[in-house]
């Protein structure tokens, strides 16, 4: 199916390709043109491939997932909620990342799995990949809400594992921090290290490896567990480099179809 549906939206409908070829073309002016073009073929066999394998949470079971998605270093995690009520874990918008909310499967029971998604424009889209995320009992905080959110778990002092994707491109008023990722100049989200400081967070950074076609693998690489003894936005500095690490490795299995680098810095 994800075969049929790549030959319709790379060859007819042609999503977003202006936009993915400025975006390949910026990030790796090192390459040649056919190595472009063999990570741009990579990427929308892979954008379909998650869109497939994301509607099959609605229906995959717990035993099948745990085969196709499996983590590494939940203990970690796990050993960290003895000491904090909160991990918070960097994702980016790499493999599939909605199939991190399978999380459940492997951690500890007493903890609350969160993952931060920003709303959709339409309400039934939204309520569908509200279902998909849910599937296995991880908690959708929308981005908006997160602050709240988190502090009522705080005060409730609930053990929770939150995951950010934390690739997201900040409005310009609200923007801290820029960085050179990707050989450009951006706009870094901040969110997650401001937000872990204010519930001593533990940090962990999601290292996602896939394997083969529907199988991927999640390593959780530790950050720190004392977030409060690092200048501001070192640990952000750190997880953005861990990620743009990831994306080279395996750059047609990141979002290159988001328009990340659509705000520029004023002078």
């Amino acid at each position: 199916l994800s075969d049929i549906i790549y030959g319709v939206i790379y060859y007819i409908v042609r999503y977003r390709l202006a936009v993915v070829r400025m975006n390949l073309r910026n990030a790796f002016p090192e390459k040649t043109p056919a190595e472009l073009r063999k990570i741009e073929k990579g990427f929308y066999h892979f954008l379909c491939d998650y869109g497939v394998e994301s509607l099959k949470l609605l229906t995959i079971s717990a035993e099948e997932m745990k085969q196709h998605m499996r983590f590494e270093n939940v203990d970690q995690l796990d050993q960290a909620l003895d000491d904090h009520n909160f991990v918070f874990v960097y994702i980016g918008h790499y493999g599939n990342w909605e199939w991190m909310s399978s999380l459940p499967l492997w951690a500890r029971k007493d903890a609350t799995l969160g993952e931060l998604y920003r709303p959709l424009k339409s309400k039934t889209m939204d309520d569908i990949f509200i279902e998909i995320r849910q599937h296995f009992n991880a908690e959708c905080i929308s981005k908006y809400e997160a602050l709240r959110h988190i502090m009522r778990f705080n005060a409730e002092k609930k053990k929770c594992i939150i995951g950010f994707v934390a690739d997201q491109t900040p409005h310009p008023d609200n923007t801290q921090l820029w960085m050179d990722f990707l050989s450009q100049d951006t706009p870094i989200f901040t969110g997650t290290e401001r937000i872990g400081k204010k519930v001593n967070a533990a940090i962990y950074f999601a290292d996602i490896h896939k394997e083969k076609r529907g199988h991927y693998r999640c390593v959780f690489k530790r950050i720190t567990h004392d977030v409060k003894s690092f200048p501001d936005y070192e640990i952000t500095e750190t997880c953005t480099r861990e990620l743009e690490q990831m994306i080279r490795r395996q750059p047609e299995i990141w979002l290159w179809s988001h328009k990340r680098w659509k705000h520029k810095r004023t002078k």
